[in-house]
This record gives structure tokens, C-alpha cells and sequence, in this order.
């Protein structure tokens, strides 16, 4: 039975609180705290924000903090049943209604509702819209409403919904009523959209970053895809991951070739009846298949926060569906892996599907399917072509794509760029990219003469290079944010601020030619060997994290809930490396609220004494120290016996110059590993080069953080304060230099 809760005042304090009780975190991500402010304020809002940035935290903590009960659209039943027992699983009062609720529920929720038992109530766009549930929302006190996936409103996007249009009616019947907006999805013109088919009411827009750092993009080419996916998932054991298929077929035959392989896997697609589908799914979301192969009818919204990679074994239609889907891995932002393969086959099979789809939509559809195919041709860093398509710069190569790792050769291109931004505007940006070619090469057809282009200065300007030579120019001028398509406007090519900045002789532009990937090296049974070693779990921390895992999917199982939904991966993690034995230390970490605390806080703890009970690397040198106080001062020097010979052997190798991959390669142990055993023995004192993995600037942008945070701040929340730019064990170095230099 569902009691009241207790009202509070709706202010960020009391939002803070709620973050704390019922999520388990110190503090808001970037963003959030600014979004809720809005929501609070009673505004109309409209949230962009990457898949795993935190969406659904800002429009559930508003929910649970003000008066009445949250009315979320979904478009999928999954989504919302996900979504439920999440907030379930946190202690917050929430129900969905969909086509799978039976009557006598839906009247037990409706009830609920009215008696203000219930924060939120997740229903579906055909549900929400009929005019029975229209009558029943009348007589509720509703606190906002949260439109998720709002991308779905728009015939521009890449998810067209057209139950999605008449979501309309909500500002007609209920004026006074916030509406939220969220999507992870949006370019420019859809972003727009999205607010003028809501008919919202001077929204407050927030733009969160889009870029993902954790995941690590590679595309590959399209020979022996099996052979190499097989590889790549024989070679993370552990790791759940999604392989998305255009075909049906397709999906049957890859699961088929996995499963061969003794790989827990499934396929789903659109031709299975629902209960197949919906069993599959929930194999997945339980960690009971490891790998799922997919049609795109798989995964929109799916919550699953330990998805470690996607494999896309062809080219998707574009670039918002590639990066919905690749935005399923890695979601709790540890670090995770989206490999695409292409070849021009795709392509080809694509333009004739899209050609056939939707006959008014076919010229949008194949401009967007050219940008998807420029993203696998890339020769520049691969982040930020995803970026500069959602409107955002990215001032400097990521370091974390296949392109930045292995860079072409390139040349200065400003000159070219500066010709053809000059023509661009010269034409009053409303050239096509094909026009702009034709006029800078000086071709005389029909659309050049009749715009009078061939009187333009820069007529003829680029006649020295072929076609295809400025095609590739003008796409990494696109995929550089120099350049964006009005699709609105006949696929005209408008300048940016940064193009300005080229054509204006402020900045200069590197070019590349280029060049199709290696095909990769077939892995010898040598390289296997090393790789499954230096995947199994060597060192004490990654020995927990699996113990805790496999508590966790015996508690998930006996509740019938995703593992996830008891607690993510990345606080499996953070207990693993703290080992809390006491209340207050797994209220502590990053995850782990009141509820939770309540529910699992006993076993988890007990699971960790029986493993050893011993706290993280600093922790137990205080520990050990503690036992010879009487016989040696705090600062004595460190030695060998305060080490095992795995941490020694590795110190020697540090000692003779080698660094942490040479070291990792010589003793077949994975870097992880080795940086381990680097974070331990600088803890215990012994003689590091520090400044090979923490520069003196670094610890001065960390140490900045931490004083911004105030107290002791937890390794989580200063790696969401950095903005995931530094990773965990540059974050543990800096709080040991830290107190070297405070002596304690």
C-alpha cells in the first residue's frame, strides 16, 4: 500500500536532499541543478542532453520535491517499466499505464493518483491523448508535464512518430501546466521544432554538452565483419554489448554465429511476436545473454547502465540514430568501445530503402545518409564530427577515436576552405553542396547561370581540382564546424562563427586526404592468450567488483529486477576500491541512497568483511602503520615487505625507465592493472615519477575541484565536477600527492 509522502518546499535545497535520500548522490551533475531551477520556477523547458548525461534526475528530483503528481510520455513500454522500478528500487512512489496494465490496475494507479499517493505516472502518447484518460487528468493535481524522446515530435528527425504531434493538446487543455521536453537526439532544426509543435511558452533551452568521452569510436572496414565481431566479444567475456543489423536475417545468423561460439546471445527484430521479443530483452537486462544482435526496433531508451560496447555491423541511416544507439554503451561513464563497419554496399542498400520509405522525405533522408557515410569515411577526429552536427565545437581532437589514435597526414587548407566560404557567401548561402562545387569548378548548367553564380568573384576559383576532391573538402569543412545544412532551406550551406574565423584569414584550417582503414591483423593464438590473460580479474579490487556482481545478480534474480536496478556497475566499483564496513562509509558512495542503504547495505557489507574487509590502498597503508607507531615514525621510509612481489616486480620496472604499457606487455598483465600497482606503491611511499602520470597543471585543476566541492569529496563526484575529463586514477594520484603535501 502506497502512503502519502511527506511535502516539501520545492527549492534546490530541498532538491539537494532528495538527490542524497532517495539516488545516493552529494551533488548534481553539470546542468542539472540549473534545469531543476527552471522546472521549479514553473517555466516551460526544453533539455538536450546526451543518453547516460542524467535526463530523467531532472525532471523526477522537480517531481518528487513539488506538490502533485508528474505525468511523464513515453514511447515504449519497456522504457517506462524500466524507468518504474528504478525509482521503485530508490523508494519514489511511481506506476506507468500502457496497453500492458489490466483494468483492475489501472484503476488501483487511478486511484493513487487522486489521493496523491503517486510522484510520477509514466503513459504512453496514445494513452495520454484518448479522451477518457484527458477526463481523468482534468480532476488530478498535476505538477508538470515531461515529454521523453521528444525528438519523436518532429518529421525532421530521425524517429518520426506521428502520435507524437498531437502531444499538442497539452497546452491547449492545461495552459498552466509546465511542459518539460527531453532528447538526446536533436540537431538544430528538430530542436526547434520540438518547440514550436509543443506550442511552448518561451522556454528555457539547455544545451548540455553532447560529447561522450568514455566511449572509444572505431570504424572498421566491411570485410570478415563476423569473424572480427566473434573476436572482439571472445575477447570481453564479461562485458554486455548490442550488434546492431540492418536485415532481420542478418541478426538471426550473427546471434547464431556467437552463440556457436559459446556466447550467451539473442536476436530481436521486428519479425518476432512481442512475447519473443520481450523475453529476449529480458534475458538481456538481466545479464543472462551477454550479447543481444538487433534490427534499429531494439533499444530506444533501454536503461541497461552496463552496456560496455555496440557493434554496428552495418552503416546506420544517420547520424542521430548512430549516436542514440552507440549512446547505449557505457552509460554509468565508465569507459566503453562503439566500433562501426562499413563499406560502400551499405550505402548503397540504404539509398534504395530510403528512396522507397518515404517518397516526400527521400532528398532529407539521403543529404542525411551522405553526412552518416562522411562520419565512416572520416579522415579527422571522429568526436568531433558528431559534435559540430548537433551544433557543438570541440576545440581539440578527442585522443579517443581510431583517427586520433592513427592520424593521416594533413596540409594546410585554408586557401581552399577561404575559396569556397568566399562562394558560399557570395551565393547568399543558399547553394547546395553540389552547386557550390559546380561553381567553384566553373561548370555553365542551368542552376549556375540561372542564379547568375557565373558572375560571382570566385567563378572558377577551385577549377584545378576534381569533383570528388572538393565533395571530400566541403564535408570535413561540415564535419569541422566551418559549415552546416539548412535542411529547411533547400539544403542550403550556411556559414558558422568558426567559418568566419577561416574565411577571414583568423584562423588557419588542416585538410586531409583520405585514406580507407587497414584491414585488421587477424589475431594470432599468441595475442588471444595475452588478451583473455590480461582480461581476467588479477588485482584485489577487480576480484571484489566481481564478487559484488555476482551479489548482485543473485539479489536481482530473486527480486526480478535487472542487476542495475539494485545498484549500476560504476558503484559496484567505487565499493570495491573504498570496501565501506560501516553505515556511514555506504552512504558514502556515489549511488547508494537511504533506501537502497536499507534494503542491500547489510549484505554488500557483509560480502566485503568476508572478502577481507580491508579499505582502499591508503586506507590499509594507515592501517599497517598504525601497528608500528611505537617502533618508527609516521614518515619512515617504505619497505619491501610492506608491498607483495607483484607490486615489487613492477616498481623494478618502473625504476629501469619502463612505462605503464611496456611494463603491462612484459609481465602479460593488463595496464589497469599495472597502474594499480603504480597508485598503491606511491601511496606506501615508495619512489614514483609522478609527473609521468600526473602533470603539476593537472593537480592544479584537480586540487581547484576539490576546494570547489568543499570537505572530502568523493572520487565521483570530482570526476562528474571535471567533467569526466580526468580519469580515476589520475583522480587517486592527486588526492595522495595531496596529502603528502599536507604530511599527513
Amino acid at each position: 500500500m502506497l502512503f502519502a509522502p511527506e511535502p516539501l518546499a520545492p527549492t534546490l535545497d530541498s532538491a539537494r536532499r532528495v538527490l542524497k535520500q532517495y539516488y545516493g548522490y552529494d551533488s548534481f551533475r553539470p546542468m542539472q541543478a540549473d534545469i531543476i531551477e527552471s522546472i521549479l520556477g514553473g517555466r516551460d523547458t526544453v533539455v538536450l542532453m546526451p543518453t547516460g548525461g542524467g535526463k530523467s534526475v531532472c525532471f523526477q528530483v522537480p517531481a518528487i520535491v513539488q506538490e502533485g503528481v508528474c505525468v511523464v510520455v513515453s514511447p515504449l513500454i519497456a522504457l517506462m517499466k524500466d524507468q518504474v522500478e528504478a525509482l521503485k528500487a530508490n523508494g519514489v512512489s511511481a506506476a506507468y499505464i500502457n496497453s500492458s496494465v489490466g483494468q483492475g490496475e489501472q484503476t488501483s494507479i487511478a486511484s493513487d493518483c487522486l489521493n496523491g499517493y503517486l510522484k510520477l505516472l509514466y503513459v504512453s502518447p496514445e494513452k495520454l491523448l484518448s479522451e477518457g484518460f484527458l477526463q481523468f487528468l482534468r480532476r488530478l493535481r498535476i505538477s508538470m508535464f515531461a515529454i521523453d524522446e521528444a525528438h519523436c515530435i518532429s518529421s525532421w528527425g530521425h524517429d518520426f512518430r506521428p502520435e507524437y504531434t498531437q502531444l499538442k493538446l497539452l497546452r491547449e487543455q492545461f495552459p498552466q501546466i509546465p511542459i518539460i521536453a527531453l532528447t538526446a537526439t536533436a540537431d538544430r532544426l528538430t530542436q526547434r521544432d520540438i518547440q514550436q509543435q509543443l506550442r511552448l511558452n518561451e522556454p528555457r533551452v539547455f544545451l548540455s554538452s553532447f560529447d561522450r568521452p568514455n566511449l572509444n569510436l572505431i570504424v572498421r572496414p566491411g570485410q570478415d565483419r563476423v569473424g572480427s565481431i566473434v573476436e572482439f566479444v571472445e575477447r570481453h567475456p564479461d562485458e554486455a554489448g548490442i550488434v546492431y543489423c540492418l536485415s532481420r536475417k542478418q541478426c538471426e545468423t550473427m546471434a547464431e554465429k556467437l552463440k556457436a561460439k559459446g556466447i550467451r546471445a539473442g536476436h530481436y527484430h521486428a519479425g518476432m511476436t512481442p512475447n519473443q521479443r520481450g523475453a529476449v530483452q529480458e534475458a538481456f537486462l538481466k545479464d543472462d545473454l551477454q550479447a543481444i544482435v538487433a534490427t534499429i526496433a531494439f533499444g530506444m531508451g533501454i536503461d541497461k547502465s552496463n552496456v560496455r560496447w555496440v557493434i554496428h555491423y552495418n552503416l546506420p541511416k544517420n547520424i542521430e540514430g548512430y549516436y542514440q544507439e552507440i549512446g547505449r554503451a557505457g552509460r554509468d561513464g565508465a569507459p566503453a568501445t562503439a566500433m562501426l563497419f562499413y563499406n560502400f554496399g551499405d550505402v548503397m542498400s540504404l539509398r534504395d530503402m530510403l528512396t522507397k520509405d518515404n517518397p516526400s522525405l527521400t532528398q532529407l533522408n539521403l543529404t542525411k545518409l551522405e553526412r552518416m557515410q562522411q562520419f565512416a569515411e572520416a579522415a579527422g577526429c571522429r568526436r568531433k564530427i558528431l559534435l559540430n552536427y548537433f551544433g557543438e565545437v570541440l576545440p581539440q581532437d578527442c585522443g579517443n577515436c581510431d583517427i586520433c589514435r592513427n592520424p593521416p597526414t594533413t596540409f594546410d587548407g585554408s586557401l581552399l576552405a577561404q575559396k569556397a566560404l568566399s562562394a558560399v557567401v557570395r551565393m547568399r548561402e543558399r547553394a547546395s553542396i553540389g552547386l557550390l562545387i559546380d561553381v567553384l569548378r566553373g561548370m555553365r548548367n542551368q542552376a549556375v547561370l540561372t542564379g547568375g553564380y557565373d558572375q560571382i568573384k570566385t567563378y572558377g576559383a577551385g577549377a584545378d581540382l576534381p569533383y570528388l576532391d572538393w565533395y571530400s573538402y566541403i564535408h570535413q569543412m561540415l564535419n569541422d564546424g566551418l559549415l552546416y545544412i539548412a535542411y529547411e532551406e533547400g539544403y542550403a550551406l550556411k556559414l558558422t562563427d568558426l567559418g568566419r574565423e577561416v574565411l577571414q584569414g583568423q584562423r588557419t584550417l588542416a585538410l586531409k586526404k583520405f585514406q580507407p582503414a587497414e584491414k585488421a591483423e587477424k589475431p594470432t593464438r599468441a595475442s588471444k592468450k595475452a588478451a583473455a590473460q590480461a582480461s581476467k580479474p588479477v588485482d584485489a579490487t577487480t576480484a571484489l567488483f566481481d564478487k559484488l556482481r555476482q551479489l548482485r545478480k543473485r539479489i536481482a534474480d530473486e527480486q526480478n529486477v535487472p542487476p542495475y536496478v539494485i545498484f549500476t556497475d560504476t558503484t559496484l566499483q567505487e565499493m570495491a576500491a573504498e570496501r565501506p564496513i560501516s553505515r556511514v562509509a555506504m552512504l558514502a558512495i556515489s549511488g547508494v541512497g537511504m533506501k537502497k542503504f536499507e534494503n542491500y547495505g547489510e549484505v554488500f557489507i557483509k560480502e566485503i568483511l568476508a572478502y577481507g574487509g580491508a579499505p582502499n590502498p591508503a586506507d590499509a597503508m594507515e592501517a599497517d602503520d598504525a601497528e608500528e607507531v611505537e617502533e618508527a615514525p609516521a614518515a619512515r621510509p617504505a619497505r619491501k615487505k610492506d608491498v607483495g612481489d607483484t607490486h615489487e616486480t613492477t616498481l623494478q620496472l618502473h625504476r629501469v625507465g619502463l612505462n605503464v604499457d611496456a611494463i603491462a606487455e612484459r609481465r602479460n598483465l593488463s595496464p589497469g592493472t599495472i597502474r594499480a600497482h603504480i597508485e598503491t606503491l606511491y601511496a606506501k611511499g615508495f619512489p614514483i615519477r609522478l609527473e609521468e602520470f600526473l602533470t603539476m597543471d593537472e593537480f592544479a585543476e584537480i586540487q581547484t575541484a576539490i576546494g570547489q566541492l568543499g570537505g572530502s569529496p568523493l572520487l565521483r563526484d570530482l570526476f562528474d565536477h571535471l567533467r569526466e575529463k580526468y580519469d580515476y586514477f589520475k583522480l587517486r594520484l592527486a588526492l595522495h600527492y595531496q596529502k603528502k603535501l599536507r604530511g599527513e
